[in-house]
């Protein structure tokens, strides 16, 4: 495994942004810090959010930046605000809405890294349609759980 040795530092501004399911802004990645996490931010809008989901090889860690999110998680349900923070375990279903008015932003740091590739490999797969998205989220460890398994979750 290769190692860094120096600081990885990303400012105000700096990223790049991949285009899955909405503009990413891609801080760090797994190249920059090893494999050991990636970090990135996503402008959410109001009452989006990804449909439940199961990530079997990373936890993920959220900070909200700006406005309100349900989180879901197992049995759990959870409302975050401005400055709050939530750390969701590999291997359980969740999924997160804004349920604020406007615009909400979301800091998003998943380790082991290597998952915010996951959003630039969905908007190359896009010609391809369900079948182009289902190969690319298996590549990536990722897998949607159906509507009546969400219904009971929520």
């Amino acid at each position: 495994m290769t190692t860094f040795k120096t600081p990885i530092i990303s400012q105000l501004g700096d990223g790049r942004i991949a285009l899955g399911f909405g503009p990413h802004l891609i801080r760090m990645s797994a190249d920059e810090t090893a494999d050991r996490f990636g970090l990135f931010e996503a402008d959410i809008p109001a009452g989006e959010g990804p449909p439940l989901h199961v990530h079997e090889r990373e936890e993920e860690f959220f900070r909200v930046l700006s406005g309100r999110f349900l989180f879901i998680c197992g049995d759990s349900r959870t409302e975050v605000g401005e400055g709050g923070c939530v750390l969701l375990p590999r291997g359980v279903p969740h999924r997160f809405q804004n349920i604020g008015t406007g615009m909400g932003r979301l800091m998003v740091i998943v380790t082991p890294g290597g998952f915010e590739g996951f959003f630039q490999a969905v908007a190359e797969a896009c010609p391809a349609g369900p079948a182009g998205l289902e190969a690319v989220s298996a590549r990536f460890g990722l897998r949607f759980v159906d509507n009546g398994a969400e219904a009971q979750a929520a």
